[in-house]
């Protein structure tokens, strides 16, 4: 694939965007550009891509610039690579907060959100991506290809970026909350080793999950297969969808206000001089 890629910011994502762009053989070294704030934490991309002294520097030319950083901190990395930006790059923000009017207001170019998860780890990322009125087709060929190295590919529009991320982003976060408690729970009810029961509780999930997207079972087929008229799984079946669908519901509310009031902080920013 002949791409120049360009990531500015070594955090968790972008190293995470790095590595596997790197492992995956996808574009060569030579084409894959990296710039941190703190030059010396891109020690261990040494050998897997060029390492550049500003985001100028590793923008310049680029096809498509990944931007990995804090929404406080976008506004300066846009500016600083303004002037060095191709007409034709694809400026790639992996922030949700930051809306396309926002960067419109220091670069209007084209511009995608990408949205990845922790599931990228093991190439199971359910990446979200969406794209201003300026990207093309093939442009967004060519961003999908990159995020099929991640794993899945869903586009949505912009005002569902939000939403989409705590279904894909956060959901991770939100799973091991909930099995965590499952799992503290059974414990004081058994003498079964903590690990153990984790271990039985994770791969119990893993198989219904690819149970039901093998066989395209429904979240009530499951239910009616296991919980049997009058029996033990019912019970506990009945005391889950009479308590956790308040828990739920508040879930959401929070994440979205928070969400929210993120995407105000991140206009404001935009907005000042």
């Amino acid at each position: 694939m002949e791409l120049r890629i360009a990531i500015l910011g070594y955090g968790s994502m972008g190293k995470m965007i790095l590595q596997k762009i790197s492992a995956s053989g996808i574009v060569s070294k030579d084409d894959l550009y990296v710039a941190n704030r703190t030059v010396d934490k891109l020690k261990d991309a040494e050998g897997k891509a060029v390492i550049c002294g500003s985001n100028a520097e590793a923008a310049r030319d680029a096809d498509l610039i990944f931007v990995c950083v804090r929404p406080v901190d976008i506004r300066t990395v846009l500016e600083e690579i303004r002037p060095v930006i191709k007409e034709t790059a694809l400026l790639v923000s992996l922030n949700g907060s930051v809306t396309f009017e926002n960067i419109k207001k220091i670069i209007d170019t084209k511009t995608a959100k990408m949205i990845p998860s922790v599931t990228a780890e093991i190439d199971r990322s359910q990446s979200l991506v969406c794209y201003n009125d300026k990207v093309t087709a093939e442009d967004k060929a060519a961003l999908h290809k990159i995020c099929e190295v991640f794993g899945n590919v869903i586009e949505l529009p912009e005002n569902e970026i939000g939403m989409g991320s705590e279904l894909v982003s956060c959901m991770p976060g939100f799973i091991a909350s909930i099995f965590d408690v499952i799992c503290t729970s059974a414990k004081a009810h058994t003498n079964i080793p903590d690990d153990q029961i984790v271990n039985m509780v994770l791969n119990t999930l893993s198989a219904t999950s690819d149970l039901m997207l093998e066989k395209k079972m429904s979240f009530e087929d499951v239910v009616g297969r296991v919980a049997t008229k009058g029996g033990i799984t019912e019970e506990g079946a009945k005391v889950i969808y009479e308590g956790f669908p308040e828990t739920a519901d508040q879930m959401f509310v929070k994440t979205l206000e928070k969400r929210r009031a993120t995407a105000q902080k991140a206009r404001e920013l935009f907005e000042s001089n």
